[in-house]
């Protein structure tokens, strides 16, 4: 009886030493999956990235977005990706950064970074982590999405929103074409400190949904100026000259005075005396990514629709 009792023990023994080695091993390959990198082609060259981040840093004013549309909550973001209600309460754990509070970065313990290509700090943010830097007008918004996704392993996904949202655009367009006419034009302006500016179709401001979702037109004098910059500034004496059957004005708030609404070259504007001025908050219409323009399609259909009555 004692040696069948010492041998049930000895096998016990051996059999806990075996199951130790095997979660051990299993701890050992979800670290290693964890950990695992790969080379990702970045516009600041080829980057050692992880496979799946899981600490990243936005420091750019752009890109927060895209991240949190993949299920990605960056752990430092821009105080204008904070101030973006569209977001909801998905950044209340995030610091606010820029690309020059490299200590405080360094302490949120990054596995990415991600920046713009012509950040003068890459370099050294390069040594608290991989910085993977894009060209802001480089690509259209739906390129970058499906370019993030690639970045963070959810390449599938992207591109899923990407067919969906085309589909979704698509109708919404000849919604707003019914409401405005094929031929209508739109002119997208902003005040920010006291200047005017114009814009192109793939700088924000509501831009890439009029002009790319919903294909609506821009007038031939504003797209010969916007050419290439993507913006320009103008003055409130040149508006008609680039005014448009309808108009997007843009406000920053308490930094948008408005104060050439207050003008008479203003006010003999047609668009004006229609009632065909659209009027939408910097802070949310300044961004481009996937949960931003969602909000913005549906407020700018329902914007056109009613100013085209």
């Amino acid at each position: 009886m004692q040696k069948h009792t010492k041998a049930f023990m000895i096998f016990s023994f051996i059999f806990l030493l075996m199951l130790s080695a095997c979660g051990n091993q299993t701890g050992s390959g979800e670290n290693k999956k964890t950990d695992e990198k790969k080379t990702y082609q970045a516009d600041n060259g080829k980057v050692k990235v992880p496979v799946q981040p899981k600490r990243v840093v936005d420091t750019t004013f752009t890109y927060t977005g895209y991240l949190l549309k993949l299920g990605i909550k960056p752990v430092g973001v821009s105080q204008y990706a904070k101030d973006n209600t569209y977001y909801g309460n998905k950044l209340d754990k995030a610091e606010v950064v820029t690309s020059d509070s490299l200590d405080k970065i360094m302490a949120l313990k990054p596995d990415l970074i991600i920046a713009y290509s012509n950040d003068k700090n890459i370099k050294k943010l390069s040594k608290i982590a991989p910085v993977v830097a894009y060209t802001y007008d480089k690509r259209n918004y739906l390129e970058q999405f499906v370019e993030i996704g690639k970045l963070v392993g959810k390449e599938k996904q992207a591109k899923a929103w990407v067919n969906e949202w085309n589909k979704k655009s698509k109708a919404a367009s000849k919604k707003v074409k019914k409401a405005i006419g094929e031929n209508a034009t739109v002119t997208v302006l902003e005040d920010y400190s006291k200047q005017l500016y114009i814009y192109g179709e793939n700088w924000g401001r509501g831009t890439e949904v009029i002009y790319q979702a919903l294909g609506l037109k821009m007038p031939e004098s504003v797209k010969k100026v916007v050419q290439g910059p993507g913006y320009k500034a103008i003055s409130t004496e040149t508006i008609p000259k680039y005014a448009g059957d309808y108009f997007v004005v843009a406000s920053w708030g308490g930094q948008s005075d408005n104060a050439f609404m207050k003008t008479d070259v203003w006010k003999d504007l047609p668009a004006v005396k229609k009632g065909r001025v659209i009027k939408v908050d910097s802070k949310n219409f300044y961004f481009n990514d996937p949960i931003s323009v969602e909000k913005q399609l549906d407020l700018l259909v329902k914007e056109f629709q009613s100013a085209g009555k």
